[in-house]
């Protein structure tokens, strides 16, 4: 049992804490859950308190320790996290495997380089890998063969598909991979496609390539072995006007990457490429869609496009993640691009979708029943600006700061949960008015509204206590940097309310930075630390409530 002293958060209460970066005391998390934190949240942005290079370089740390101490492991859990779409950006991950895969054991190498397909699942994502893995290793054997058989592994549908849709980042194209790789390829259609990376259509006929002493004669191929997503491609590149690009796009299921920009100006284009379009590249197009009138009222446009965000199994299938969607959704309503080049009238029904979205890209969630308050951090930690103009954005997600992020999550539990309270704190609690039917752009606005203070994570438990209010658990959405309470840690007011209530009450700690501190007592079964915007962690704080009643 944890003291129930009221200690000052300025000083230690338990010795498992240490300073926080705002001068009070919190528990420090381990390394396999320091390691958890930054995979889904990354460290681009930084915090309030940490600028970006100090929480990369101790983000980093922790992921050597952990590679030191369990390499294999560290690799499932990337996987796992990767995989499993858990995490808004797949940045983290793969510097974490490329970091993996130079690392001085054999076994995490070869782990590392085994599961680079199913973390670099892209084009992107292999060419972003690579260019990580080159600060860490050489390009010796075993990242050779792994990167031939990220090509060679595929069909040629889906090769195809990579090549032709993501042909360049970081100063990678494919023909520069498949040089330095230097695989051998068989089958006669990959050597079709990976012929034309490397030459182009003009270059599929018979071909000598002298090296050093030896010559090495290639054999013509029939470009029509081409998988059709290429020969759309190729076609897409010759036509002479818009009404031919948009009827391409039909007939060989193009991407917008695959059209010449001169055609992306188009109505038509957009319709076409609408019709078979992902719900990853439709949500990052809407503005684009909306501006061009593909998404006005009433039409087929707007429908196929509600119909879309607003499917569950496509949803779940495609990855989307909700923090990627909050980002949409707030910029889909400002009416304008990033660099205010392109503008829209946003339109209600796609913002009411894209919101809807939102709650499908969490995993499923049971009611619990239980008596659930959520408090929200306000904090100016959390604002995301503090007095030198930094700004901390949620894992790196521009425009989305921890405390937009955090109302945003806890309307998963308002609309999930039948029982709940809404609590705002920063050094004083103020009740926020919240429902079911508000929309989410209304909950920012009341959020944005409550001034901002000093950091006291103990106040949704000493408002309960203090009101006698029956509570099940406590969800409080917090960087748990606190350090403003001078009566008490927020794990002994947590006590002090069980004991006084006589209540198992539980405290769920939802981060929305990966540092390395929270408020949740490790060694307390009643808490839980889970990661803010973990698309899993809703059903997880749902199911820790439910279950497991009496210590």
């Amino acid at each position: 049992m944890t003291s129930a002293r009221n200690t000052p958060q300025t000083e230690k209460a338990h010795r498992d804490q240490r300073k926080n970066n705002a001068g009070g005391y919190s528990f420090v998390v381990d390394k396999w859950c320091r390691l958890e934190r930054f995979l889904i949240l990354g460290a681009e942005g930084g915090t309030y308190y940490v600028n970006q290079r100090k929480l990369v370089r101790d983000n980093f740390t922790s992921l050597q320790e952990c590679l030191d101490e369990d390499g294999v492991k560290t690799v499932e859990k990337i996987v796992e996290i990767s995989h499993g779409g858990r995490a808004p950006k797949n940045d983290a991950a793969i510097f974490a495997l490329a970091v993996a895969a130079g690392h001085d054991s054999v076994k995490t190498k070869h782990a590392a380089l085994e599961a680079m397909p199913k973390v670099c699942r892209i084009g992107t994502h292999l060419f972003d890998f690579l260019s990580c893995a080159q600060e860490f290793r050489g390009w010796g054997r075993g990242l050779r063969r792994a990167v031939a058989e990220w090509y060679l592994n595929k069909d040629a549908h889906k090769l195809g598909l990579q090549v032709a849709k993501y042909r360049q980042r970081n100063g990678w194209t494919h023909r520069d991979v498949l040089r330095k790789c230097g695989g051998e390829v068989y089958g006669d259609t990959h050597q079709a496609i990976l012929r034309w990376v490397v030459s182009g259509i003009d270059g599929m006929g018979e071909r000598t390539v002298k090296r050093g002493d030896s010559v090495k004669v290639y054999p013509a191929l029939d470009p029509e072995s081409l998988p059709r997503i290429i020969l759309g491609y190729e076609k897409a590149k010759a036509a002479s006007s818009a009404r031919e690009a948009a009827q391409i796009v039909r007939d060989f299921r193009l991407t917008h990457e695959m059209v010449p920009s001169e055609f992306l100006k188009s109505k038509d284009v957009w319709d076409a490429l609408l019709e078979s379009m992902p719900i990853g590249a439709l949500v990052r197009n809407l503005g684009r869609l909306t501006a061009n009138g593909n998404l006005e009222a009433f039409s087929e446009g707007q429908k196929l496009a509600v119909a879309k965000l607003t499917d569950p199994v496509a949803i779940k299938k495609s990855r989307l993640h909700p923090l990627g969607v909050l980002k949409a959704l707030k910029q889909y309503a400002m009416g304008q691009g990033g660099k205010g080049k392109l503008t829209w009238k946003p339109q209600a029904k796609v913002s009411t979708a894209l919101e809807d979205a939102f709650y499908l890209a969490f995993d499923a969630i049971e009611p619990t029943g239980k008596n659930i308050v959520a408090a929200l951090d306000v904090s100016g930690s959390m604002g995301g600006l503090n007095n030198a103009g930094f700004e901390g954005w949620c894992a790196g997600m521009e425009g989305i700061s921890p405390m937009c992020a955090a109302a945003a999550m806890a309307m998963v539990t308002v609309r999930s949960e039948p029982n709940h309270e809404i609590q705002a704190f920063s050094h004083t609690l103020v009740p926020v008015d919240i429902t079911e039917r508000d929309r989410l752009a209304t909950v920012v606005q009341k959020m944005g509204r409550i001034p901002m203070g000093g950091t006291d994570c103990s106040l949704p438990m000493k408002w309960a206590m203090q009101g006698k209010i029956p509570v099940d658990a406590f969800y409080v959405y917090t960087d748990s940097e606190t350090w403003a309470g001078r009566n008490g840690h927020p794990h002994q007011v947590l006590e002090q309310y069980r004991q006084k209530m006589g209540r198992d009450a539980k405290l769920v700690v939802v981060g929305m930075t990966a540092t390395d501190v929270s408020i949740a007592n490790p060694n307390d079964p009643g808490m839980l630390d889970v990661v803010g915007f973990d698309t899993s962690a809703p059903a997880v704080m749902a199911d820790f409530t439910r279950q497991g009643y009496g210590r």
